[in-house]
């Protein structure tokens, strides 16, 4: 007989869940990332006992465990052995080559397999990825210049507009196809000095905004690849914007995810990293450490990083406003969710009101995510027939949209307004979402 899992059974504790609870949570992130279980209360009753569930189960479980107790845990602490892994490390390059192309797979049952967010993940500091690039320069496909660079450059401008306009669901396809066919032997030809740097630093932004459609996606393993292979081609081309970008990108990630530690560590990274930030990116950063530090509960220090945020934004107005980087928009957004963490939901209501006005026409995407979860608030205070019209104006944009995380707002939608069909403004939105939606999403929300 095996010996009891303790580490296992301190954590359950820790929960506060029952047995039926548990496999439930565990079958639910399952579901989420493509690979459904169907646990019941004797599994979980025969882990804690000492049995060992199949090794794929076991990041779904410590995910469920993280999730709920908003701290990273690991395989050890619950008791299951690490996986088994290779050796043998893949180049920058050659790592890259293996992810987009996995990523082009129209089917992605192998990218939906390897979806789960890690706590553990170990992030590449500054000093270990500065000017380092071990394939960088293979000479296999001749001879690289700025013209290519500057195609890479513009190509990724291009999916990042047609990703805020439209979602990441069939941009970052095609975002991969042309990593794998295009950037990666860019990365391996010849070219001088400066035009390698450009071409790395190209490259690690291209990675940064793949990433950041597959977190769109809900594909949060994958996401997490793409962000460290950003962080090394930031480090190997000396470009501390898209390093300090992408940390906090990967941020955001994890505090949407309830992992505020995890959250508040990468986002002091990026503080740390840039220590010469203009007024711009130091608001970009401080809005984010503002948020991590309201999920962690620290209240005084997200105040303190708002105000840190609010002011670094004044300055940057005062110079001049680039469109498409962290703007006024983007600060009440921030503004929003630390008030909501901290317990206020009608001052984050009147901010992401704010917020929708003040953004871009272009950011289709986030406006229909961020007026959904507008209208969860407006509910939440009992104001039904408000949040009825905020969704309605969310169901506006919703169609033109392929996002992942816009389906799960309108999913929400269905779970939340279904218990107030008596009344006529729920009833017309139900309705009316009925025949917009997909069948399945009106399912799911049930």
């Amino acid at each position: 007989m095996p010996e009891p899992n303790t580490g296992l059974e301190r954590l359950y504790r820790e929960t506060g869940w029952t047995l039926r609870q548990f496999a439930q949570e565990i079958n639910r992130i399952g579901t989420e990332r493509g690979t459904p279980l169907r646990y019941r209360e004797p599994s979980v009753h025969q882990w804690l006992k000492g049995h060992l569930p199949k090794e794929e189960a076991r990041p779904v479980i410590t995910e469920a465990l993280s999730r709920r107790l908003h701290r990273p845990v690991t395989l050890c602490e619950t008791g299951f052995p690490p996986h088994k892994e290779s050796s043998a490390q893949p180049s920058t390059v050659e790592g890259l080559l293996d992810l987009g192309r996995i990523d082009m797979d129209p089917s992605r049952r192998s990218v939906v397999n390897a979806a789960l967010f890690s706590v553990a993940l170990t992030v590449p500091g500054w000093p270990d990825v500065i000017g380092r690039m071990e394939a960088a320069q293979g000479g296999t496909t001749g001879r690289i210049g700025a013209a290519e660079v500057n195609m890479v450059v513009a190509m990724t401008e291009r999916i990042s507009d047609l990703d805020d306009q439209f979602g990441g669901r069939h941009a970052r396809p095609m975002a991969a196809a042309f990593l794998v066919n295009t950037v990666a032997p860019y990365l391996r030809s010849e070219a001088s000095e400066s035009v390698r740097k450009n071409m790395m630093s190209a490259a690690s932004d291209l990675c940064y905004l793949t990433g950041y459609m597959a977190v769109d996606e809900g594909l949060h393993g994958v996401a997490q690849q793409y962000y460290v292979k950003a962080l090394q081609l930031a480090g190997a081309s000396e470009d501390h914007l898209t390093y300090c970008t992408t940390l906090r990108g990967m941020s955001v990630q994890a505090v949407d995810l309830g992992h505020g530690r995890e959250s508040k560590r990468l986002a002091d990274a990026a503080a740390a990293a840039s220590p010469a930030a203009g007024p711009r990116m130091r608001a970009f950063l401080a809005g984010q450490q503002a948020h991590a530090s309201a999920q962690l509960g620290d209240r005084s220090g997200a105040l303190t990083y708002l105000r840190e945020a609010e002011a670094a934004m004044e300055k940057a107005e005062s110079r001049s406003k680039p469109f498409g980087s962290y703007d006024p928009s983007s600060l009440n957004y921030h503004v929003s969710q630390v008030r909501y963490e901290l317990g206020d939901v009608t001052g984050s209501i009147s901010a992401m009101e704010q917020s929708d006005q003040l953004r871009y026409d272009v950011y289709r995407r986030a406006r229909v995510r961020h007026r959904a979860t507008l209208a969860e608030r407006q509910l939440e205070i009992g104001h039904l027939e408000e949040a009825c019209r905020t969704w309605h104006l969310a169901l506006d944009d919703y169609p033109m949209v392929q996002s992942g995380r816009a389906d799960q707002r309108i999913s929400s939608m269905f779970k939340r307004i279904r218990p107030h069909l008596k009344n006529h403004a729920a009833r017309d939105l139900y309705e009316r979402a009925r025949n917009t939606a997909p069948t399945p999403l009106a399912a799911s929300g049930s």
